[in-house]
């Protein structure tokens, strides 16, 4: 039986999630669907671009995205705690840029002016019963994938004259417990291209989280500050000693850019060589600070789905959630041969 949603995400609390959708019958509806001939790769770009906008306006930051021809994968931090930091208009404004109120769309004026904008907005924010369960929304990791995955699928059937389900069903969702899940899940979804051989490096692997950092990186070399984005930031650069800039400058990943783009880069070439080999010396401090086995980083990357279920973590967290929860997390025997220790 499926766990419900409310077991696996806290929904009053700051977390990571790696959230999995596929598209129904896992036929390739954002590729080239080689059975028909048609091609969909443009539908990744609706993907992404409306990624874009609900990080723009949900408390929820993107750590990694990967957008495949038949499913996509994302990392995602629910900041509950930087909802509760927005008053009653900012609360409204953000909802109503998601979901514009049918008394603005029937407006007969194509300009309304901003006044009555900002006056409807107010009356709206005097509602505290709605801007509280608006608040929540806007940090709910269930509303954000919804936000996300239904304009697709109504667009997607529009475009081909059809009805029914795009997505095979609710997305898939693991929880996160620790910096080592973050970053070790991070890796398996920036490396996924590569691991299907679609591309040789993760730089030039296509609607990566990855390439995106990498185009940014390249725009910001000549410039002082990197250029804004939404992705969450990295930890201070070794470089700049600073974070880049972010909707919500106080978070950021637990690693600078330098140390994932060389774990990333590592991981990949011994992936594609299917060798085991010796992480470099620099590398090292990384993966002990964050209680990573080196011995078995490279079995965890290639099985990833295999380990865990529906949360990932190392086993002091593992046991606790477990504890907490009172049912068993992660797979068959799995325990005995966690990726950590």
């Amino acid at each position: 039986m499926p766990t419900p949603r409310k077991e696996q995400v806290s929904k009053y609390s700051n977390g990571h999630y790696h959230c999995i959708s596929r598209a129904v019958r896992r036929a390739f509806l954002c590729g080239v669907d080689k059975q028909s001939g048609c091609n969909y790769e443009h539908r990744r770009q609706w993907i992404l671009d409306r990624l874009e906008v609900l990080a723009g306006q949900f408390a929820v930051e993107v750590c990694a995205y990967t957008i495949m021809s038949n499913h996509y994968h994302l990392v995602l931090h629910v900041d509950y705690e930087q909802s509760l930091t927005w008053d009653a208009e900012e609360v409204v404004k953000r909802w109503c840029a998601l979901f514009p109120p049918q008394a603005l769309k029937d407006s007969d004026d194509k300009q309304i002016d901003t006044e009555v904008v900002n006056a409807y907005f107010a009356r709206l924010a005097a509602d505290e019963e709605k801007v509280t369960l608006w608040r929540e929304r806007l940090a709910d990791l269930s509303w954000f994938m919804r936000c996300l995955n239904e304009p697709i699928a109504r667009q997607a059937n529009k475009e081909d004259e059809c009805t029914g389900r795009f997505w095979e069903g609710r997305f898939k969702s693991q929880a996160l417990l620790d910096d080592a899940a973050l970053i070790s899940c991070m890796a398996y979804v920036d490396l996924n291209p590569v691991r299907v051989a679609i591309t040789q490096t993760p730089e030039d692997s296509e609607f990566t989280s990855f390439a995106a950092r990498v185009e940014i990186q390249k725009k910001s070399v000549s410039k002082s500050e990197p250029q804004s984005q939404w992705l969450l930031p990295f930890a201070e650069s070794k470089k700049t000693g600073k974070p880049q800039a972010t909707k919500n400058a106080h978070v950021c990943l637990p690693i600078s850019q330098e140390e994932y783009f060389e774990l990333v880069d590592w991981t990949g070439r011994c992936i594609r060589d299917g060798k085991r080999g010796a992480i470099p010396a620099h590398i090292r401090p990384i993966l002990q600070r964050l209680e990573i086995k080196q011995d078995n980083w490279i079995d965890g990357i290639q099985h990833y789905g295999n380990h865990f279920y529906k949360v990932v973590g190392i086993m002091r967290h593992l046991l606790e959630e477990t504890e907490r929860q009172g049912r068993k997390w992660f797979k068959g025997q799995s325990a005995a041969r966690l990726l950590y220790q």
